[in-house]
């Protein structure tokens, strides 16, 4: 053991890949296991009804997990341009990098990599992480950047985002970040009231929880895109531009709010319009009832416990 917990400062340590965080990988592994225990118990299910499980199970954790990674990503915003530009202040020496700029929900992450990696007796590969969380500070995580000496383009890109520049883009992506993460946990509890609501009798509840989860989660995404009515600051990193777009978790969650727009209103629709499908496709134990009631059969509902009751039959003969 060190006095630093194991950590020696004095060495370099391993840099992860640019939206890579561990409570991303926990909630992909949490909700990967929940698919694999119920592809497990998947053969137990007997007849058709085993697909309408699978799509149904399945289309759920997709939603959920969704909602929950978006999160701890940060590809919601990026861009990347390959440059020739100057490595470090005060210095005529230039190299040729690309440059990557991943924008999260909770802070922005600035990628340098040489091309190739070894330039000037260094290894030019750099990924540093600047958070704006309520718990975080970041312009002592600015600050702490200068006094590492980071190169010239890292700085650059992260005191755009520092709130005292006049570009804005602080308050401006911490504001949209804030808001679409908030509205995003909303629409997680009402994912997990309407998987309660649709395993029980209340369908119509169910769809207008999925139709509430849609909403919350199309809000967050439309949060996150009100940045783009404010015209960014221009990023020039030496002979060449950065120009950021909209990422795949932007992408991803607007498909999962679409996704879920389209089965709540399926669900409500159907429930008004041909409840019977509906009822078969949410429990198929209902199957058999259905199918009595539109052949006109009569339902005998028969309780052994009854006959205990009745009144016996007895024959009383007289011997004179």
């Amino acid at each position: 053991m060190t006095a630093w917990d194991g950590v020696m400062p004095f060495y370099p340590q391993p840099r992860h890949a640019a939206g890579f965080s561990v409570p991303l990988l926990i909630v992909i592994l949490v909700f990967v296991c929940l698919a694999g225990s119920f592809l497990l118990i998947l053969p137990g299910i007997r007849g058709h009804s085993r697909w309408f499980w699978l799509v149904r199970v399945l289309l759920s954790l997709f939603i959920g997990a969704e909602i929950v990674a978006v999160h701890f990503s940060g590809d919601w915003f990026v861009g990347g341009v390959w440059t020739n530009t100057s490595y470090k202040a005060f210095s005529t020496a230039r190299v040729q990098v690309h440059v990557g700029l991943h924008v999260g929900l909770v802070g922005v992450n600035i990628t340098l990599r040489g091309t190739p990696v070894q330039q000037l007796n260094e290894t030019i590969d750099y990924n540093e992480r600047f958070t704006w969380r309520l718990d975080e500070d970041y312009t002592k995580e600015y600050v702490d950047a200068l006094e590492k000496g980071l190169p010239d383009p890292v700085l650059y890109l992260a005191e755009k985002f520092t709130p005292n520049s006049p570009c804005g883009l602080y308050h401006q992506y911490h504001l949209a970040g804030h808001y679409a993460a908030a509205t995003l946990w909303v629409a997680f509890c009402f994912w997990i009231i309407a998987n309660a609501l649709l395993s029980m009798p209340a369908p119509l509840y169910g769809g207008l929880a999925l139709l509430s989860t849609s909403a919350f989660t199309l809000f967050g995404v439309f949060a996150f895109a009100s940045i783009s009515s404010v015209p960014l600051c221009p990023f020039r990193l030496g002979s060449a531009a950065l120009t950021p777009h909209y990422g795949a978790s932007f992408w991803v969650t607007l498909a999962t709010g679409i996704l879920s727009l389209l089965l709540g209103a399926a669900v409500v629709i159907l429930h008004y319009t041909w409840p019977s499908a509906l009822r078969s496709f949410l429990d198929q134990s209902g199957k058999d009832c259905s199918s009595q009631a539109k052949g006109k059969l009569p339902l005998i509902l028969d309780n052994p416990q009854h006959r205990q009751f009745e009144n016996p039959d007895l024959n009383i003969t007289t011997v004179l």
